[in-house]
């Protein structure tokens, strides 16, 4: 199926602007996850004390992995609209339900999700960048 010009080019319009708008994922790290995690990611932001578990060292994924960035499990985590309930509870924010009223509210609902999931995997690559 071949879409019409004006489509291809709306859409692109709408990836720009976004991406224009979405910053970086060490911006939406600072903004959304230092605070618990630390501004180095090591587990020891200003409310981790307050917290009933201590944030994860977001540094040592790595290494706890066997040498390899657990990618797939760190977005969704991060996102956590698929974390099964009957595993326990989550002890972070379920961001995914965070990002996506705003995103959805701006961007419209199908795009508003592609927003957040964008937003999520800046977030996850970010983290990866914090491996030691």
């Amino acid at each position: 199926m071949k879409f019409p010009i004006a489509v291809a080019l709306a859409g692109l319009a709408f990836n720009a602007a976004a991406a224009e708008e979405l910053g970086n994922g060490k911006t939406e790290y600072t903004n959304s996850c230092a605070v618990c995690h630390g501004p180095e990611g090591k587990g020891d932001g200003p409310l981790g004390d307050e917290l009933m578990k201590r944030p994860a060292d977001l540094t040592r994924l790595s290494k706890a992995n066997g040498g390899a960035f657990p990618y797939w499990r760190v977005f969704a985590m991060i996102d956590g609209r698929t974390i099964v309930p009957e595993h326990g509870d989550q002890d972070m924010p379920v961001w995914g339900r965070q990002f996506l009223p705003d995103d959805a509210t701006k961007y419209g609902p199908n795009a508003g999700e592609i927003v957040t999931e964008e937003r999520i995997h800046e977030l996850a690559g970010y983290v990866q960048t914090l491996q030691q």
